[in-house]
């Protein structure tokens, strides 16, 4: 009997499981450059809505990509950086975001000609 191929066994599966939304890619790509704040996130991503910077910055905490760091102080001061799980991921994407860089012009072309 053959064995069933499943969707993960690439590796593709778990990558996504992680990096999957909109702006987390892009969330990681900020917090690994240097450390931020919830405020600096919020005006370097203006499209991104209060709601789901923290829904995605929460998911990126629980998956290891993202520490997050309490100062206390008054007012509270929280920051947020890569972890090394987070790092090595964002150091992974960097050949996808080259290709990406390398035909946006065409894959833009076509959808357009495609509508």
């Amino acid at each position: 009997m053959a064995k069933k191929v499943q969707p993960d066994s690439c590796g593709l599966g778990p990558a996504f499981q992680v990096i999957g939304g909109k702006w987390k890619a892009l969330l990681l790509w900020l917090v690994h450059q240097e450390p931020r704040r919830f405020g600096e996130l919020k005006r370097l991503v203006p499209d991104i809505s209060e709601k789901m910077l923290i829904q995605h910055l929460r998911e990126m905490e629980a998956d290891g990509l993202v520490h997050r760091k309490v100062f206390q102080e008054v007012p509270p001061r929280v920051e947020y950086s890569a972890t090394e799980l987070g790092i090595s991921l964002d150091n992974a994407l960097i050949p996808l975001a080259n290709w990406g860089k390398e035909h946006a012009d065409a894959i833009t072309a076509r959808r357009m000609a495609a509508e």
